[in-house]
């Protein structure tokens, strides 16, 4: 691709992918919107999270035994893996033929499809989305989740959270946790928010379901969501 701002990374969140069932509307719209965009010369590459079904998964596994937290990683990163084969064949002919594991080793291909998913233990699908995005040259990644903007505080106990429409790494890194811990629920990894920080990265957090809004930015005009750069 020429031009580097068509080069997309999207981290796509799981709880879009499988908030309960499958949601097929969802995906059939998610895809159109994709095919659409790469008839207007972008590429993209797409990490799946792993969502409500990992953290299922963890919290059965808990009144069994008392699982690692890198059996807990290993065991949601397997959740991403099979959500990104089956997004990854949604595509067709235009995605890459396989997953991508490790998004230090992007595969170059002609395909304008790459899908990928969660990396190794210790951080979430959002690190894979930044190392995927220095890998494919690309300089910002769509965060696809189930809120509207990153907020002061969760708004689900605080009803007097503000949105926040944008804001510097440093400032993002103050009002989520410091650590990565399986099944956490932040905007977007600090792992992650590090790594992209040190990269000069810019980063979208936007409601996946609002696909109007991905188009918005993709046009380069105002959009609903959060920019952290």
């Amino acid at each position: 691709m020429k031009n580097k701002n068509n080069k997309i990374v999207i981290s796509l969140g799981g709880s879009l992918i499988i908030p309960n069932e499958i949601d097929v509307d969802f995906l059939k719209l998610f895809v159109s919107t994709i095919k659409e965009y790469i008839s207007r010369d972008f590429s993209f590459l797409i990490i799946t999270g792993g969502g409500k079904i990992c953290r299922k998964y963890n919290d059965s596994l808990k009144q069994i035994v008392n699982p690692s937290n890198e059996d807990l990683d290993w065991l949601g990163i397997s959740a991403t893996r099979l959500n990104a084969e089956f997004v990854r064949i949604c595509f067709e002919d235009l995605a890459y033929e396989k997953i991508a594991l490790d998004p230090d080793s992007i595969p170059k291909t002609e395909k304008p499809i790459i899908v990928g998913c969660g990396w190794k233990p210790g951080n979430s699908s959002d690190l894979a989305a930044i190392h995927g995005a220095k890998s494919t040259g690309a300089i910002k990644v769509i965060n696809l989740s189930n809120i509207d903007y990153v907020y002061d505080k969760d708004p689900k106990n605080n009803p007097d959270a503000k949105p926040i429409k944008e804001i510097s790494w440093s400032d993002f890194r103050k009002i989520i946790p410091t650590e990565w811990g399986p099944g956490i629920n932040t905007p977007f990894d600090p792992v992650a928010a590090k790594e992209a920080e040190s990269r000069g990265i810019e980063v979208v957090i936007m409601n996946g379901k609002n696909i109007e809004s991905l188009k918005a930015y993709l046009d380069g005009k105002p959009f609903v969501g959060t920019i952290i750069k």
